[in-house]
């Protein structure tokens, strides 16, 4: 139609995160505990008294959450994603995260 312009989508919020020792301090016997929010608006890692709290996109869906949250901590991190993974509550918010080096 004549005068009307297409939507555009708005660009997504970049990832609020934290610096590299901020989050690597919390780090404990390569664990680390997170409390984790899927479905979120935007993605951020805020690094509190007793946990980390991690907001990740993706639904919690087949894996989907744990996976974006595996990469997310990894970014931050600067390691390969395969050196993150969720060794307790797959199926909780509550989660500890493995990391090796």
């Amino acid at each position: 139609m004549p005068g009307i312009t297409p939507l555009r989508s708005m660009p997504r919020p970049s990832a609020d995160l934290p610096d590299r020792a901020a989050l690597a301090t919390r780090i404990s016997a390569g664990e680390i505990s997170l409390r984790v929010t899927p479905g979120a608006r935007s993605e951020s890692i805020r690094v509190e008294s007793d946990h980390v709290a991690v907001k990740v996109r993706a639904r919690p869906e087949n894996g989907a959450a744990n996976a974006a949250t595996e990469k997310l901590v990894a970014r931050v991190l600067g390691v390969a994603t395969s050196r993150c993974r969720i060794v307790r509550g797959a199926t909780s918010r509550a989660k500890v995260l493995s990391v090796s080096p």
